[in-house]
């Protein structure tokens, strides 16, 4: 084999693994704190069509949510549809499958996100009654 080759693939793989959620977004980033940025704003077509590949069901847990549990400034959507995963026996949702193994690394720490991310996203709807 061509060592610039292993070289190559290697460089390439430690990219992908490095980069995970922040590489090739769809969309600008957001805060869950803040909302959405103002880029976001004005396409929020683009998250309602990715989450409508949902089942009602999940629909309404990712409205809940709204937040990747893991990269906590990506809206679940916008990088295509949510991710669901079961974590100890609860739905929770991520951007990417780049998040996977950081979510399922520690399940209390997701679950107390989780928690935090739907009472951040209830709040903002609220506010904007």
């Amino acid at each position: 084999m061509n060592p610039y080759r292993i070289t190559a693939g290697a460089v390439l793989l430690a990219t992908l693994i490095l980069t995970g959620c922040n590489g090739n977004k769809a969309t600008p980033h957001t805060n869950a704190a803040t909302g959405p940025s103002k880029a976001e704003e004005t396409k929020p077509d683009e998250v309602a069509v990715e989450r409508s590949k949902l089942s009602p069901a999940d629909l309404v847990l990712v409205e809940a949510q709204e937040w990747c549990v893991v990269s906590t400034e990506e809206r679940l959507g916008s990088m295509g549809p949510p991710i669901k995963l079961d974590i100890k026996g609860q739905a929770v949702f991520i951007c990417c499958k780049g998040c996977k193994r950081k979510a399922e690394a520690d399940p209390e720490k997701t679950l107390a996100k989780v928690e935090e991310l739907k009472a951040k996203a209830k709040a903002q709807k609220e506010a904007k009654k």
